[in-house]
């Protein structure tokens, strides 16, 4: 008689088996493409950080959203960098601020794009906080007044999704009722609900011109260290009306995501965040992986995760892949 044991590696044995059996999938409508638009014109600048990665002024915004498009890319968020900052982030509010007026180009020209708006202060406060700030301390409820004005402003201009990432308790709450009582009830909120103070955020800063004058985010943002609390927060933003909860950062945070996903009925985003995306660069820049393998697997282990959405700056180069098979 002989061993008895389980042949598992049946439903393994070629390409077509393989792919019979995949229990989760990369698909290009997974994807949501992070665009940071600037003030200015005639302005297309590759951030030194993330290799093939832009800034781009509105005169030129519809060279990269025509390439969106063809690839088949449903969503954008967009990231705004304006010429002037102050105090209290002005620019972010504004009716005729850049993300406004980008997200009123995109919905005019590409109306079956979704546009996703960063709500937030840090890019529009000449401090680089995510709100209003006294001495050394940002503080939280006056904030949510700024806050709130930010989305209801990009709701006006046409963003179909308000994604507020500052951090600032009750963000959901106050977002929620003034965008109700501005008659923008409709309008989704996807919450940067666990939201950790990330070191893989490095590169970002760069492309948003956000870095911190004083300081960090560790009063805001969450530890590393912590499981737990994002229980809470994830919590709290449904219970205030949150429609999404996004995990940031990906890679390092798929426990999180894997938690949130169990415990929460509404759909979870994962932020692939910039760090994440030049050490990959990086890496194949120099040989060291195969640039395609390694983000197709890191892509297709936050959808294990529990990822319905991956916000990605590789999205564009993951659509031309999918699009070959």
């Amino acid at each position: 008689m002989g061993l008895e044991f389980k042949r598992h590696r049946r439903l393994r044995r070629n390409a077509a088996m393989r792919s019979l059996v995949r229990e989760n999938h990369v698909r290009v409508e997974d994807f949501i493409y992070p665009i940071f638009v600037i003030e200015g014109e005639n302005i297309k600048n590759e951030i030194s950080s993330m290799p093939g990665i832009y800034q781009y002024s509105l005169d030129r915004l519809t060279e990269e959203m025509d390439e969106v498009a063809s690839l088949g890319i449903q969503s954008v968020l967009l990231f705004g960098i304006p010429v002037e900052k102050d105090e209290c982030g002005t620019g972010a509010f504004h009716d005729h601020g850049i993300v406004q007026e980008a997200t009123r180009l995109i919905k005019e020209k590409y109306p079956n794009i979704l546009v996703v708006a960063d709500t937030c202060l840090c890019e529009y406060t000449s401090h680089g906080h995510c709100g209003m700030i006294e001495g050394d301390q940002v503080l939280n409820d006056p904030s949510l007044k700024l806050l709130t004005d930010t989305a209801i402003s990009q709701a006006k201009a046409g963003a179909d999704i308000i994604a507020p990432s500052n951090m600032m308790d009750g963000f959901v709450a106050a977002i929620r009722q003034g965008l109700d009582e501005a008659g923008f009830a409709h309008i989704p909120i996807m919450s940067y609900s666990v939201k950790y103070a990330s070191a893989f955020y490095g590169p970002f800063r760069d492309a948003a011109e956000s870095t911190p004058q004083f300081g960090d985010r560790k009063t805001y943002q969450m530890d590393p260290a912590n499981r737990l609390e994002a229980f809470r927060e994830a919590e709290s933003d449904v219970e205030e009306g949150a429609d999404f909860l996004i995990v940031k950062p990906g890679m390092p945070y798929l426990d999180i995501v894997r938690d949130v996903r169990n415990e929460f009925n509404v759909p979870v985003v994962t932020y692939n965040v910039s760090g994440e995306y030049s050490m990959v660069k990086a890496a194949s820049a120099n040989g060291w992986v195969d640039e395609k393998s390694v983000v197709m697997e890191m892509l297709t282990g936050m959808k294990r995760a529990g990822a319905d959405l991956i916000i990605t700056y590789h999205a564009k180069d993951a659509a031309r892949w999918l699009n070959e098979k």
